[in-house]
């Protein structure tokens, strides 16, 4: 009886129609000039094609059949150090999933026995 129909639609406080899509919270309305294209499509800025294929990282531990990482032996825990102090992910060192593991453990049993410093500046 005294409801309203689901097709009315509300005003904001701006003026703006909520329900007819110009406006309002949320999604795309089209004025931005954008057209849902991002232009990634695979060339460079001289209209070649982009050589997208990343090179095959290896973990450097398997490689070299090295199975036991020493947390003393600090020169070689700095490969995996950025130039700030942290600890490099795996996607840019390439190392696996175990060797990871315990390249962080002994980064930070050296870092306890000040070894390698926590910060860099």
């Amino acid at each position: 009886m005294g409801r309203k129909s689901k097709g009315t639609s509300k005003t904001t406080r701006d003026g703006r129609s909520g329900r007819d899509g110009k406006g309002g919270r949320g999604g795309r309305d089209g004025r931005d000039g954008r057209d849902g294209r991002d232009g990634r499509d695979g060339r460079n800025a001289s209209g070649g094609m982009l050589n997208l294929r990343q090179r095959v990282k290896y973990c450097f531990f398997c490689k070299e059949n090295i199975d036991h990482i020493d947390y003393k032996n600090a020169s070689m825990l700095e490969r995996f150090i950025s130039d700030k102090g942290k600890i490099r992910p795996k996607r840019s060192t390439g190392n696996c999933v175990q060797h990871q593991r315990k390249i962080a453990m002994a980064i930070k049993r050296s870092r306890v026995l000040a070894l390698i410093p926590y910060y860099k500046r």
